[in-house]
């Protein structure tokens, strides 16, 4: 209760400090109007701001009563409340700051463009928040033009591949595209620049450039350089659309224009020593043809069977000797080292031909076929089949190269002699059937993917069987630098497509495939092509064969449905148990000559049919996987007294039997799927049975096509042979599913299919 008496020099100290302190625990009045108390303010907000350098910025917060630490008690925790919540509200669009506690950070490169050019100005606006800052702010200025592309492509080391350059100009900086590309991939909206400009990331350019390069990118291993191919032109057309300026070699550009503007191109004329009448599409393919041949590119002729490959593939072999000897009169030389189109300008040389002959690999049972039509259709070239081992040959390769304009030869001896083949020079190689090298890991594929020759042309009705790799497989020998990498591609498409039926990738795959594929239907391209009708006949099983499959059938499901878990592991027991199944579909004497007394009901259908076709005058083909079922049928129609001409993989005389049928001694041709699916032109026949379905649809439509192709006048009638309730009926079933996967890749159908997996072999055996 005692007086206290302030001595006039610590009045200003007194109301500073000890005065706001007591007053906010008592209250305090004056005496008189001798004295003027000040105000208790309220707290400040304090931000302290530190700009060490660089990009970076230091925050701190604090809260100031103007007269030093104050106890808890003391605190107006509504009014730091208000102030925090002000504070907050301003850094609310701050991508590093919202919505976070008011404790100290530190902020970097884009955070501090952020704050100094957005949240720094907000915050100066709130009433009681104070900014103590330390050092100077960065001078951030945002570029607003609008981004263009520079695109330049500059010759590598490796054939056919060319580094790629990218530049974003904004106004009149230009920036590696590199740098915009890691900012992309961090998620980046805006990029800052060395000297404190910054620019927004979200624009359309920026957008469709991460697609392309993400996709380019992905097509090769290589991490360092972002590289392109004259192959990937649909992708060069893309970056082109949106770029403002192009720049490239001569090189690049002729090869890439090429393919973007075969329509407008000049079409060369059919050769002179051409002994063929060509259809409007066949002159077209020879055209397309021409146009990879003229600028080194490889590509895939995958007309459906039966119109005309070999006569178009001919066509081309023709031109391309006629054009060498044109440029030879011409004084240019024809040594096959040009790039782009047109043969090389340079001094004349002595020969007169195509450097090194063309090279066509097919199968044994076709090789003797190529020498036939170009006796048929080119009588001007010289060609030469090899029929034996460089071990065991009459000639070395080199003397039979030497002499000719084509040499074909087997795939077996072309995967024998590797080497051989690899030591010769070659104006182009051919590959016929070319599903025969549709497997990666075999020595066939890579013999063929590593010969040296300019120009690979992959020929074949069915360049995908089962699966997308498959066509990657073709691809990566005749188009090396579409798809380089197995791992990429299967990421980017196959898996995409094949297990999650995703539309994206399946039209982005269409697209790049496109100018390096032709492919043509015979519904689309033949008008004049007889129709064919195609039925399924279901066969019921005789009951003591129903019995001795469904026993069978118990047995290898449980078996295979504990060694499916891993079908890495157990594949070949896995299939050696589906086919045991599929043959006893058959007839179960093919699996226990026990069973030799059970009637096949397969059989019997077969020859009911039979006994009508050939009573009309028809002739019919019968097709089936297992020759052991063949020579049953074999046996039947000689007990009938019917004749027939048999093949299978074993038939040594094969031209003899297959003249036996066309010359109309047999009405009856029994073939192994295998052995007849390709190679032959069997139209005298107007009735086809397939007598088990197999795996592969392609396979099917393959043999079918013996019979529906150009030259065939009569209606054709296809029976697809079914045990009900087996395991043939899954097995078709598969097929539809392979059927449109196919269909969705190469033929622009909808629908998607997959390989077959562990699931699939279970829907196989499930009742």
């Amino acid at each position: 209760p005692a007086a206290v008496v302030v001595p006039a020099e610590d009045v200003e100290g007194f109301l500073a400090t000890v005065y706001p302190r007591l007053g906010r625990r008592v209250s305090i009045s004056p005496l008189d109007d001798s004295v003027e108390l000040p105000p208790i303010l309220p707290p400040t907000l304090v931000l302290s701001v530190l700009y060490p350098g660089g990009d970076a910025v230091e925050l701190s917060w604090d809260i100031d009563y103007g007269h030093g630490p104050i106890e808890a008690d003391l605190r107006d925790t509504e009014a730091e409340a208000a102030l925090e919540e002000a504070a907050l509200a301003a850094l609310a669009d701050s991508t590093a700051l919202a919505g976070r506690a008011l404790v100290p950070r530190t902020l970097h490169g884009l955070d501090t463009v952020d704050f100094v050019r957005r949240s720094l100005p907000l915050l100066e606006q709130v009433d009681g928040l104070q900014i103590r800052t330390t050092g100077t702010p960065p001078d951030y200025r945002e570029l607003t033009e609008s981004p263009e592309l520079t695109v330049t492509t500059v010759e590598s080391e490796r054939r056919d591949w060319f580094d790629l350059g990218l530049v974003i100009a904004i106004g009149e900086r230009r920036i590696p595209f590199a740098d915009v590309l890691r900012a992309l991939s961090r998620g980046q909206a805006r990029m800052l620049m060395p000297d404190k400009t910054y620019f927004s990331l979200e624009h359309p350019l920026f957008d469709k450039l991460r697609e392309l390069v993400a996709e380019a990118g992905a097509l090769n291993d290589r991490n360092s350089e972002l590289q392109i191919t004259r192959y990937q032109a649909s992708l060069w057309e893309e970056l082109e659309e949106l770029a403002t300026v192009t720049e490239g070699p001569d090189s690049w550009y002729a090869g890439v224009n090429a393919l973007l503007n075969v329509a407008d191109a000049d079409p060369p004329a059919l050769p002179t020593g051409l002994q063929a009448t060509f259809r409007p599409y066949q002159r077209e393919g020879f055209e397309w043809l021409a146009m990879l041949w003229r600028n080194e590119l490889g590509g895939v002729l995958a007309d459906d069977m039966g119109l005309g490959k070999t006569v178009q593939t001919l066509a081309l072999i023709l031109h391309a000797k006629e054009q060498w000897a044109a440029a030879v009169a011409a004084g240019q030389d024809p040594d096959g080292t040009r790039r782009g189109p047109g043969p090389a300008a340079a001094p004349a040389s002595s020969s007169t031909a195509v450097p090194g002959p063309f090279l066509v690999v097919a199968p044994t049972s076709v090789v003797g076929n190529w020498a036939d039509e170009a006796a048929r259709f080119a009588p001007g070239l010289k060609v030469e089949a090899i029929s034996d081992t460089q071990a065991r040959a009459a000639r070395p390769l080199s003397a039979l190269a030497a002499a000719n304009d084509v040499v074909v030869t087997s795939y077996t001896l072309f995967r024998l002699d590797a080497e051989a083949y690899h030591s010769q020079a070659w104006a182009g190689l051919i590959l016929d059937e070319a599903q025969f090298v549709k497997n990666k890991a075999t020595k066939a594929h890579h013999a063929a993917r590593d010969l040296n020759a300019a120009f690979k042309l992959a020929i074949t009705g069915t360049p995908m069987e089962n699966n997308l790799m498959e066509l990657w497989s073709i691809f990566a020998i005749v188009s090396p630098g579409l798809f380089p990498s197995a791992l990429r591609y299967a990421e980017n498409y196959q898996r995409p497509i094949e297990k999650q039926g995703l539309e994206e990738p399946l039209a982005r795959l269409r697209k790049r495939i496109r100018p390096f594929m032709l492919r043509r239907t015979k519904d689309a391209v033949v008008t004049d092509l007889p129709p064919k009708q195609e039925q399924v006949l279901n066969v019921e099983l005789a009951p003591r064969h129903r019995k001795i499959y469904d026993t069978h059938l118990q047995r290898e499901r449980q078996k295979i449905l504990r060694l499916v878990e891993d079908m890495d592991k157990n594949r070949f027991t896995i299939f050696q148990s589906l086919t045991l199944l599929r043959m006893l579909s058959l007839d179960a004497s093919l699996v226990d000559p026990e069973y030799d007394g059970v009637a096949s009901a397969k059989l019997d259908v077969l020859f009911e049919q039979l006994a009508d076709v050939l009573a009309e005058g028809h002739r019919a083909l019968v097709f089936s996987q297992f020759t052991s079922f063949l020579k049953k049928a074999a046996a039947r129609l000689e007990a009938e007294g019917v004749e027939y001409a048999y093949l299978d993989g074993s038939t040594r005389r094969r031209a003899e039997v297959i003249d036996s049928f066309k010359s109309g001694q047999s009405p009856v041709f029994l073939i192994s799927l295998k052995a007849g699916g390709f190679g032959l032109n069997l139209t005298e026949a107007d009735y086809c049975f397939l007598l088990d379905p197999w795996w592969n649809p392609a396979a099917e439509s393959q043999a079918v096509d013996r019979v529906h192709r150009i030259g065939q006048t009569r209606n054709v009638m296809v029976y697809r042979m079914v045990a009900k309730d087996t395991i043939e009926e899954k097995v078709v079933a598969l097929q539809d599913a392979k059927r449109e996967l196919i269909s969705s890749v190469m033929d622009a159908g909808e629908g998607f299919g997959s390989a077959m997996t562990a699931d699939d072999i279970r829907n196989l055996l499930v009742e």
